[in-house]
């Protein structure tokens, strides 16, 4: 089992410090894995309107609640998408999140990333002029989101407000503007990613970070980190797995962690916790060399998103920046 550790949010609610993510499932396969992770133990649930799964996970959850655990014993997270920024649609996608989970609240929510899409023509509307590309709204701010999300609380029907994929400089333009501190920012962090900067920040403003891809990524045909020899070494000596390593590597940094598996067994080891003692958190530390690696950049999605949000070296020939107030 996980060592039961909750960590705390600038709201005073407390978040699991090991959750489920949902993230790049297929089809028909995140009811089981939901159903499983609960009645295993699990209590943090990460879901996303752009996953297109929620209304398997609602069904998981009929099945689970209140025969495991009620509702109040789990912390429910998903996330805000891009078409719906504008205040309108924004508290339109959150009824359907929720009217797909059977729920009448979440525990939080998060904008997914701070790039608005023109809203009405689905979920990634394609530019009408330029091939290939995504309808990206540059008029809708961050800060004009971020507004609508104080909104979106203020109803009742999330109890906390986040960000995800969000940079020091978008955090700060939000803070700025409204006084209201993001009680979370979701983003990709691992090994090779550890965003020392970033996480300094949020510590020093009172945003917790939740890590997703923690094991790496696979869509981008590079080894998971779970390969990586050092990580294998530690988890040998450790008589763990390689992926609970990097679970802990991420939770000694005191993130809530979400790693994402649709099998029984991996969903069941993965919340099976190991400490770290400082020596073997310095030598997955050390697995970085050279300059960071970011697997989740979206002007490599298709359609591409034609905007620079973290100053990548593949973002450099983006036409667009992040308009944030």
């Amino acid at each position: 089992m996980s060592f039961g550790k909750v960590l705390e949010l600038n709201t005073g609610a407390t978040i699991p410090e090991i959750g489920l993510g949902t993230w790049l499932s297929k089809p028909n396969e995140v009811e089981s894995a939901v159903e499983i992770a609960v009645r295993n133990g699990y209590r943090h649930l990460d879901l996303a309107m752009i996953y297109r799964n929620q209304d398997e996970v609602g069904r998981a959850l009929k099945k689970v609640i209140p025969s495991v655990v009620t509702r109040e014993q789990l912390f429910i997270t998903s996330k805000l998408w891009n078409c719906s920024h504008q205040q309108g649609p924004a508290e339109a996608e959150l009824d359907e999140t929720l009217k797909q989970l059977g729920l009448t609240y979440l525990d939080l929510y998060l904008v997914h990333w701070p790039v608005a899409f023109e809203p009405g023509n689905g979920l990634t509307p394609f530019h009408p002029t330029k091939e290939g590309e995504a309808h990206l709204d540059l008029k809708t701010s961050l800060v004009d989101t971020w507004r609508t999300m104080i909104k979106l609380k203020e109803t009742g029907k999330v109890k906390a407000i986040g960000v995800s994929n969000f940079t020091i400089e978008h955090i700060k333009g939000l803070i700025d503007a409204t006084g209201v501190v993001p009680a979370v920012n979701q983003i990709e962090a691992h090994p090779v990613l550890p965003q020392d900067d970033l996480v300094a920040y949020c510590k020093q403003v009172g945003v917790h970070i939740t890590a997703y891809s923690p094991l790496g990524n696979n869509f981008v045909g590079k080894p998971m980190h779970t390969e990586n020899a050092v990580v294998k070494q530690v988890a040998e000596k450790l008589g763990a797995t390689p992926a609970q390593v990097l679970i802990a590597w991420g939770a000694h940094r005191g993130y809530s962690v979400i790693p994402k598996s649709v099998q029984e067994g991996r969903i069941i080891s993965n919340f099976k916790q190991v400490a770290l003692s400082e020596e073997d958190y310095n030598k997955i530390t050390a697995i970085k060399v050279g300059k960071s690696e970011r697997f989740n950049i979206p002007i490599g999605f298709k359609p591409k998103w034609d905007i620079n949000l973290f100053d990548e070296e593949l973002e450099k020939t983006a036409t667009n920046k992040v308009n944030i107030a």
